[in-house]
């Protein structure tokens, strides 16, 4: 009879299929990529750049916040239209004004000048007197039309705002146009205004051709001069070109200064510790640090302060050491490959940047997305269907940037996937759990590292039944307490798995085996649970053959070896959290669903347990779970929402709110301080979501046309001919602008408005700021 591979040995199944006698041809290699990726700020230059306090969910990296938006700014196609019109107009004007069309034009030269300049012939001062006011008019059409037409905004919105150089360059190009008015034109009458101020023997020289010359071009120089003057001050073009000198000297390497740099370690150097702070300064300027270190190193001194007798081992270890003092466990420094941005001063990882649309306020409009430790602490909920980005663009970065931050000591990362997610290489991790893969140095302790037998009880009846509503799970954790603890008494350790399994499904054998290795006197208590145990064997609602039949899933050939008490192998327990730890769990998934679903659950429960037993709370502890389907169980929910005082987070990813029991929806959505759906949600999943997020007060226009009914005939005919033309009968628009509150997103948004690679999130820290729903472009 064929067993399927239940209760063979290793290796020993007639049916496997042969190999080959002739090896696989081996597969292609990946196409060279065509550039090499682009490299990160130099580690002072990174170490000095700004990090502006921001709001949650902005990339503080360098940000500059933008200006709030001016409710009086005039959109720029009206802007432009109406500078147009004004400057067509100031032309219709002006040509009016030379070619004599304007009556009465010269009355008030006329009034304040001699009689006798107005008589033909007309002296040199008459004619001089004419330009000047026609000077004055010039200027005084400029200025009011000008204003009407906002020419100065127009100028400086396209050319004084942008950056350098293309504002010089605009500006030049604006100050040339002006000059080739005034000098290379006869259009505007100032420069002959301002050449007719000068002595006439000055600008003939008197005959003499060489200094009439000299006259007349420096008098060139001077009105240019004076045009171009406004336009350079606006345009800052003495400072540019003044940075633009200066620029190779700033590139040259400079001694160091006593100016308070980040990257110059003036907290040491304000203990005192100088000698440590150079030679970390040295370490930096010679390419021997990198971002971790310089991280860890903070973190250290952060230690000593907190703890003065650690003072001496610091010093030794900078001075001995310079970057690798203070190094983690393993001795990495730096991650195999990093797939995304981090910035480990702050602590953040960046998700994406904030699109420039309408949804988006001003504030965030371009800016990056990222999250930290600080939002990462009120759990996050990710919901996107197979193919959305969930472990490209969410999982693997935070994962990432959490084991970048164990390394610099101040954080504990644990990760569970299915075997073959890209997580990362294992490289990258300290310890690499593979349940069921025989080639894993590392095993899972099946009771959480606990030697209370009812604590254990408790996490083993969450992974077991937590899932099955017909099991009570309170009963479920006294049925297992009645088993392990009467074992543990009699043997020192929790028993394996075969063991469990036997007992719970009330082996006659196994009872008394246990029972004959109690001590009758000592252990009356112990017998006691037995007894008990026994009575409840087969009656309805015993819960012993429901956890017997989970236990068998790990009762299997493919886990042999694995889940040990004994002591033969080196389980990992997640009781280990206090340390700087990078652990990654790869679930079985496609080989054996069932008991992948069962230990995801186990962790879920021991991770809760763990985190909020640990003494030493100063480490970020974190769980990233890549697909929660069949995890999340009420007691998970509970458990989730006390993690925010633990100093600990969960990232649970689904494919669907469906595969989470109906009735934890709601707390599940209120359990996490963090949401986060993904494109291709389905509208069922969206109203629950629409739901948590709530409602804003928006400002609306509504425009109702309605439609004119005139009583003169010829208003009436005018109407009808306009009808005609236009085929719509004329109307008049009422306006009616008011606020009404709406959903900040619908379901129906969420499931057809998000474009592929982008998602909708939502933050909140520990404590209690808030960053709206907001669109998140993945993929920038």
């Amino acid at each position: 009879m064929d067993t399927e591979g239940t209760h063979d040995a290793r290796g020993t199944r007639s049916g496997a299929v042969p190999r080959p006698v002739v090896p696989p041809p081996r597969p292609a290699l990946p196409p060279r990529p065509v550039e090499a990726p682009a490299a990160g700020p130099a580690l002072g230059d990174w170490l000095r750049t700004p990090r502006a306090p921001a709001e949650p969910g902005l990339w503080r990296f360098g940000h500059k916040p933008r200006p709030d938006a001016d409710p009086d700014r005039v959109p720029d196609r009206a802007l432009l239209v109406g500078a147009l019109v004004a400057l067509l107009a100031a032309t219709l004007v002006w040509s009016l004004w030379t070619n004599g069309y304007v009556p009465h034009s010269r009355v008030l030269l006329e009034l304040f000048t001699p009689t006798q300049w107005w008589r033909y012939p007309r002296p040199p001062e008459a004619i001089t007197a004419i330009e000047v006011y026609n000077s004055l008019f010039a200027a005084l059409l400029i200025y009011v039309f000008g204003r009407m037409g906002n020419w100065l905004e127009v100028f400086r919105r396209y050319a004084v705002d942008c950056p350098q150089p293309e504002r010089t360059l605009r500006t030049a190009l604006a100050g040339g146009v002006a000059v080739w008015l005034v000098i290379g034109t006869s259009l505007f009458p100032f420069f002959f205004t301002v050449w007719s101020l000068f002595p006439l023997s000055w600008t003939t020289g008197n005959g003499d051709r060489a200094v009439a010359t000299f006259v007349n071009y420096a008098l060139y120089v001077l009105v240019g001069g004076a045009v171009l003057w406004p336009f350079a001050k606006a345009g800052d073009w003495l400072g540019h070109f003044r940075k633009r000198k200066a620029d190779p000297a700033a590139q040259a390497p400079t001694p160091p200064t006593s100016v308070s740099s980040p990257a110059d370690w003036p907290q040491l150097r304000a203990a005192g510790l100088g000698g440590a702070a150079d030679r970390l300064v040295a370490e930096e300027r010679s390419g021997r640090m990198n971002d971790v270190d310089c991280v860890r190193i903070r973190r250290a001194w952060a230690s000593v302060k907190a703890d003065p007798a650690r003072l001496g081992a610091f010093t030794e270890a900078v001075a001995g050491q310079g970057a690798r003092a203070c190094l983690h466990p393993s001795g990495d420094r730096e991650l195999p490959a990093r797939a995304a941005t981090h910035d480990l001063l702050t602590s953040q990882v960046r998700l994406g940047r904030y699109p420039d649309a309408e949804r988006t306020p001003v504030a965030r409009r371009g800016a990056g997305a990222a999250v930290d430790p600080a939002a990462l602490g009120s759990s996050l909920l990710a919901v996107g269907p197979f193919g959305s980005g969930k472990t490209r663009h969410l999982v693997r970065p935070v994962v990432e940037s959490l084991a970048l931050q164990a390394l610099a000591g101040k954080a504990a990362v644990v990760a569970v996937c299915a075997a073959g997610t890209p997580l990362g290489a294992d490289d990258g991790y300290d310890v690499v759990i593979k349940p069921g893969d025989a080639s894993s140095a590392y095993d899972l302790d099946l009771y959480g590292g606990t030697a209370d037998p009812d604590e254990a009880a408790a996490l083993l009846a969450e992974a077991f039944a937590g899932d099955i509503p017909e099991v009570d799970s309170r009963r479920a954790a006294t049925a297992l307490a009645q088993l392990l603890g009467p074992y543990r008494a009699a043997h020192g350790r929790f028993p394996a798995v075969p063991v469990l399994r036997e007992l719970l499904d009330g082996s006659p054998g196994a009872m008394e085996e246990l029972r004959a290795s109690l001590d009758a006197e000592e252990h009356r208590s112990y017998h006691r649970e037995l007894d008990a145990r026994e009575r409840q064997l087969g009656t309805p609602g015993d819960p012993g053959l429901a956890l017997a039949a989970r236990v068998a899933v790990l009762d299997r050939p493919a886990f042999e070896g694995f889940f040990d008490t004994t002591g033969e192998t080196r389980p990992f327990s997640l009781r280990s959290l206090e340390h700087p730890l990078r652990v990654r769990v790869d679930v079985p998934e496609r080989g054996h669903p069932e008991a992948a679903h069962l230990l995801t659950r186990l962790i879920l429960a021991q991770f809760t347990a763990g985190a909020a037993a640990r003494r030493d709370r100063s480490l970020f502890a974190f769980l990233a779970v890549d697909d929660a389907t069949h995890a999340v169980t009420a007691e998970s929910v509970r458990a989730l929402q006390r993690l925010r005082n633990c100093n600990a987070g969960v990232l649970l990813t689904l494919r669907a709110l469906g595969d989470v029991p109906e009735q934890l929806h709601t707390s599940l959505l209120g359990s996490v301080g963090c949401h986060m759906t993904f494109s291709g949600v389905t509208t069922w999943d969206g109203r629950l979501f629409a739901q948590a997020w709530g409602t804003e007060w928006v400002e609306t226009t509504e425009v109702a046309k309605h439609t004119v009914f005139a009583d003169q005939p010829l208003t009436r005919a005018v109407h009808a001919l306009r009808k005609l033309v236009t085929g719509k009968a004329v109307t008049t628009d009422a306006v009616t602008v008011r606020k009404v509150e709406r959903e900040r997103w619908s379901a129906s948004e969420l499931a057809h408005q998000v474009p592929a690679g982008h998602a909708v999130l939502s933050l909140t820290t520990v404590k209690g700021e808030h960053a709206p729903p907001l669109l998140v472009d993945l993929r920038a």
